[in-house]
């Protein structure tokens, strides 16, 4: 029978909305890999009585309690006293750790202070996970029937913590491994994605299949439990197929993370550079094929062109051009496209212009926008685009129409 798990998140930042608690999120996506169910997610203060509420509650409706935050130096720091003292333990010098905290400030020249011993209590016959990312360490201890791991809240501490002490630790409990892939999708909504396959999804038992709505995009969610990831990988991949197949060229790439990877990945598979000019969306475009490791080798360069000065001067378009038909237009999307492409001399280019918001511009409402593609293999298109308010949404809904006709653009070219 599978364990299940309580998530608790304590630190007063938590509840006032200073800091998003995305250790939760990490956590639960790592426990489902192993077959552990976690029901519950819990919030609390820096308050020993509210805490020591937290879990009591917890402890009668899950097997394995997870704490984050609460393991620093400073006087709220309370999680591990007040967790020990639930379950009845004593804190014990851990001298290990004492050694460690030392050298750590040793090394960096900074100042050991007295309060930084209090890292170094650990509740007794505890295992000790050793922090190799921060100072604190975490823990994890059997009582009364419970499995609690102690965590430090900082992402940067917690997510490689979890990976490497906490995942191993817990993996005995284990009965069933599961594995969860992800169908990316650009160009169909969530319901009408939801309709093309909605008698996959409800006749599917393992694997699971779930909808995604993302901003401006969508994802299928795969999950398959088995004894082990290769045989839950192995009942993944007919599902995978037959929903691919069913949705067809909307389906912009299986467990990749973005549609810019997809990008970087296809200008490296046909040997493609790019360059972008960019108005409305301000560098934006860029910015998200930057974001990709490895992308150098394919993305020479961009200019954000965002006045009309730089349209006509840096990239080189006619001023009559913008005069009579406007610097949002598609004839000026289209120069901006085959213009930034012979100045940079890349294979692809990217032209943007539009109207972000919140008021209109030339007679035109915010978010009309024109996105050209052009190369020497196949010409130049552009789209026009009614995108509605909302300055950000705008903006990030041109990058993903610019990202996805890129990504069309060199499937033609792969095909040939």
């Amino acid at each position: 029978m599978s364990k299940t798990a309580e998530i608790v998140a304590i630190g007063t930042e938590l509840l006032l909305g200073n800091i998003a608690n995305t250790d939760a999120q990490v956590i639960s996506q790592a426990l489902s890999e192993i077959g552990i169910n976690v029901y519950f997610h819990t919030v609390v203060g820096d308050n020993p009585q509210r805490i020591i509420q937290a879990l009591e509650l917890a402890k009668k409706r899950a097997d394995i309690i997870i704490t984050t935050g609460g393991l620093g130096p400073t006087y709220d720091d309370i999680t591990k006293e007040t967790v020990a003292g639930c379950f009845g333990l004593k804190l014990v010098r851990h001298e290990e750790t004492v050694e460690r905290l030392h050298s750590f400030f040793k090394e960096r020249g900074a100042k050991y202070t007295a309060n930084n011993e209090s890292q170094a209590m650990l509740p007794e016959g505890c295992t000790v996970f050793r922090n190799d990312w921060g100072t604190a360490p975490g823990c994890a201890f059997e009582a009364g029937g419970s499995t609690v791991i102690m965590l430090p809240g900082p992402p940067s501490e917690c997510v490689p913590m979890l990976k490497f002490c906490a995942v191993p630790y817990l993996e005995r409990f284990a009965d069933a491994v599961m594995v969860s892939r992800n169908i990316r999708v650009y160009g169909m909504g969530e319901s009408a994605m939801e309709n093309a396959v909605r008698d996959l999804i409800v006749s599917m038992e393992n694997p699971t299949v779930a909808p995604y709505a993302l901003t401006g995009e969508c994802r299928l969610r795969v999950t398959a439990k088995a004894a082990t990831r290769e045989e839950a990988y192995a009942l993944t991949e007919p599902v995978i197929k037959q929903l691919t197949d069913r949705l067809g060229d909307v389906v912009y790439g299986i467990d990749v993370e973005s549609l810019e990877e997809t990008v970087v990945s296809l200008l490296r598979e046909n040997n493609c550079t790019l360059a972008t000019a960019e108005s409305c969306t301000g560098g934006l475009l860029s910015g998200r094929i930057t974001s990709v490791p490895g992308s150098s080798a394919v993305f020479l360069g961009g200019i954000c062109a965002y006045s009309n000065d730089v349209k006509t001067g840096l990239l080189n378009i006619d001023r009559e051009v913008v005069e009579k038909h406007g610097a949002v237009s598609a004839e000026v999307a289209v120069l901006m496209a085959e213009n930034v492409r012979r100045l940079m001399k890349s294979d692809v280019g990217v032209g943007v212009t539009g109207v972000a918001g919140p008021g209109e511009s030339e007679n035109k409402p915010a978010g009309t926008v024109f996105v050209a593609v052009s190369s020497g293999e196949y010409g130049s298109e552009v789209a026009e685009l009614k995108l509605g308010s909302g300055r950000e949404r705008v903006r990030s809904l041109s990058v993903l129409r610019a990202m996805d006709m890129v990504r069309r653009h060199l499937l033609n070219w792969r095909q040939r």
